[in-house]
């Protein structure tokens, strides 16, 4: 998938669920299903997900390319990386919720705050994306907590399909 058909996704899975939170109550924004995260900590977790990603392609890329290495195998396309993060989720249910335990619950009054913010972050990683070189997306690496080392292009394919993760969840819960 080409740089700006990856900027387009992230804009399309975005926007999906920025849609259906207009639609939705306030009350869900800080109350959620027993014990399951509220609308706000969706949020807020997609938001600290955006931010770690827009901060480590801030960083020079010869510093990336010293921290972790680079590829040295064929970059998988967006239909294997959500596959291999969903198996990954499935198998690591007790990592990934121990990596999420201390999610705070974002206030009602916090809300616009963090959706203006969720907004700017997304729309910093289509740009970014559209302004790094095809070579460092394909070969530099960084770390995701679950699924391993994944080059750039990956992993920004992968945000696009944690949203759509995230939105789908949101949907099934209210």
């Amino acid at each position: 998938m080409d740089k700006l058909d990856i900027s387009d996704l992230l804009e399309e899975k975005h926007q999906e669920l920025f849609d259906w939170l207009e639609e939705q109550p306030l009350e869900n924004w800080e109350k959620g299903p027993q014990n399951k995260w509220t609308t706000g900590q969706h949020i807020l977790h997609l938001v600290n997900s955006l931010q770690l990603l827009n901060n480590a392609l801030s960083y020079p890329k010869f510093l990336l390319k010293y921290k972790f290495g680079v590829c040295n195998r064929p970059n998988r396309d967006y239909k294997t990386v959500a596959k291999k993060y969903q198996e990954k989720l499935e198998k690591n249910q007790d990592r990934a919720k121990k990596f999420n335990q201390k999610l705070k619950v974002p206030i009602l009054k916090e809300r616009e705050r963090l959706l203006t913010r969720f907004q700017i972050q997304q729309k910093k990683l289509q740009y970014k994306t559209k302004k790094i070189s095809d070579k460092n997306l394909d070969t530099l690496l960084i770390p995701h907590p679950l699924m391993g080392k994944m080059t750039i292009r990956e992993i920004i394919m992968w945000t696009a399909h944690h949203t759509q993760h995230h939105s789908e969840t949101l949907k099934l819960l209210y």
